[in-house]
């Protein structure tokens, strides 16, 4: 009686476990559905798709698929490839995107309000910039631009300083390497509130209302807290990027990286 009992109770557990666990052409036939449901699904990343699936039962498939598409299933600085969308609000830098050497973005202007020292934006962002200072300055909320455009040099320069202090690996997890840098964008603006160390930036009441107002000016908090495995850098409170009203709103209401949005909505 008992090895009957043994018998039934393993024939249960393995169907249990069928059904936690499909077979691969199963699994393959639901992602196979995903390109009519997601647009940016790819064929030819099929199997990766697969692969990382398994490697993380805890995703949603469009997890996977944007990560995959963002080639998050592979080492950082792997795989690489030029940025497209030069010249656009909507440009996506990456440690898996990059901006060539001689890349140096249209229309420079110098930041006139709310700056330390010379610092320069791309004209439309630089416009956006200055509005929002003067909307915070009315809400007597104190913001200032402590870095903006850095060329390809002047990024290299700066990594290069890191690696020395911390070393590659820790160094890459705070500062860009040479050509993988939003800065040299210049879309992007490091900010303080003028007595605040930068690196505490979150703990200021300009903090809040950057978070409550920014996206109306066109600018995301680019490396948020909880999203670092997918923008592959540490939290920065400082750290906004303009994207333009539109993507910034997008943004702001799903909760999305500009990397998830970009290759969900923009990418071609």
């Amino acid at each position: 009686m008992k090895k009957v009992v043994l018998a039934g109770s393993l024939i249960i557990l393995f169907f249990l476990l069928m059904l936690l666990f499909p077979k691969k052409d199963e699994m393959q036939s639901t992602m196979a559905k995903d390109k009519n449901t997601y647009p940016f699904y790819k064929a030819e990343n099929k199997e990766r798709y697969l692969k990382y699936q398994n490697q993380h039962p805890e995703l949603e498939e469009i997890d996977v698929i944007t990560r995959v598409n963002l080639n998050l299933d592979q080492p950082f600085y792997t795989n690489t490839k030029e940025a497209d969308n030069l010249q656009s609000s909507s440009l996506l830098v990456s440690k898996y995107r990059y901006l060539k050497e001689d890349y140096i973005p249209k229309d420079l202007e110098e930041i006139s309000s709310c700056v330390e020292g010379t610092r320069l934006l791309v004209k439309d962002a630089r416009i956006h910039f200055e509005k929002l200072c003067e909307s915070a300055t009315k809400e007597n909320m104190k913001i200032r631009a402590i870095s903006s455009y850095r060329s390809y040099a002047y990024q290299k320069k700066l990594y290069n300083n890191y690696v020395q202090k911390d070393g590659v690996e820790l160094a890459d997890t705070y500062s860009a390497r040479p050509g993988f840098s939003e800065h040299q964008t210049g879309l992007v603006v490091d900010i303080d509130n003028y007595k605040t160390d930068y690196n505490h930036f979150e703990t200021t009441k300009e903090f809040t209302w950057m978070q409550e107002n920014a996206y109306k000016y066109g600018f995301i908090l680019r490396y948020p807290k909880g999203k670092e495995e997918i923008t592959g850098y540490d939290y920065e409170a400082w750290h906004y990027r303009y994207v333009g009203v539109d993507i910034a709103t997008a943004i702001h209401n799903t909760n999305l990286t500009l990397d998830e949005y970009y290759v969900r909505f923009l990418e071609k």
